[in-house]
């Protein structure tokens, strides 16, 4: 008897073997599938709000007219600082700029001075002719180009492969603001804040790695002083930061959406021979 019952014990545990380790291990794994779950779901929740609050944003400026914007030109005065204290005197400024990659800088009174960014390249036209833009400030200008809150909606938020997070409320320009940070598939982030109540922008931040020193470095605009023209929201005051410094601030008294332009207006060397007459 002694013998048969070790062997019905034997069958048994030898029939469960396999069985019960396996029960053991999905008991143990259910706590954490459940805990893995319920932080996909936050995250899920997260990012349809940052969705959101940034499809909010995209109505205020205008909805899907200001997404079909063919160009945009702005007339105003530019005024440098350093270390936040601003240089004498402000500098005429022309801005043209056409959605994806063409932009056009025109400054003093004359406007003798232009700067063109087309695609990834940059020149600089004065009397004496067109030189390429030195290296450091073409890559300023399209790292701002690239970070830019157009850039943001149009290609960051259509990408599947961003992260959207809803980071709650907080004061900027002295207004209650939403905070929302896309990150790309290259783990780079845009962070846009925007009015509580109005839903327009009121900052957008990005940070970036000097190649030189490798140190972080934080480059923001703020905006303020809207007026609607032509049916869009614009900012006539925009202050460029770096670090929490402010770099530039532009005066904007002048703004056109979707005028007709020569057919050479983006021709570099067309520019380059109406300055040297």
């Amino acid at each position: 008897m002694k013998r048969n019952g070790s062997s019905l014990k034997y069958r048994f545990w030898s029939k469960y073997a396999v069985v019960i380790p396996a029960l053991v291990a999905l008991l143990l794994a259910a706590p954490q599938t459940t805990r893995t779950q319920t932080v996909d779901d936050a995250a899920a929740q997260n990012a349809q709000k940052a969705r959101a609050a940034l499809n909010a944003m995209v109505q205020a400026l205008g909805g899907q007219a200001w997404l079909d914007i063919k160009n945009e030109m702005q007339q105003g005065h530019v005024a440098a600082f350093f270390h936040s204290q601003p240089d004498l005197g402000t500098t005429d400024l022309w801005q043209f700029h056409s959605w994806p990659d063409k932009d056009r800088v025109e400054v003093t009174k004359h406007r003798d001075v232009v700067e063109f960014y087309i695609g990834r390249d940059g020149w600089e036209v004065t009397y004496r002719g067109k030189k390429p833009m030195q290296k450091d400030l073409l890559e300023d200008y399209l790292r701002r180009r690239d970070h830019s809150i157009e850039t943001a909606v149009k290609v960051w938020l259509t990408d599947p492969n961003t992260i959207l997070v809803y980071e709650g409320q907080g004061m900027a320009e002295r207004h209650m603001a939403e905070q929302v940070t896309l990150i790309s598939a290259q783990n780079e982030s845009i962070t846009i804040q925007m009015d509580e109540q109005t839903h327009l922008p009121l900052r957008r931040s990005f940070q970036w790695r000097d190649p030189l020193y490798k140190d972080k470095n934080t480059d923001a605009e703020e905006y303020d002083d809207y007026h609607t023209i032509e049916g869009f929201p614009t900012p006539f005051s925009v202050t460029r930061l770096k670090n929490d410094e402010i770099v530039r601030q532009y005066y904007v008294t002048k703004v056109e959406y979707n005028r007709p332009l020569p057919d050479d207006f983006w021709n570099v060397d067309t520019a380059a021979q109406r300055i040297k007459k």
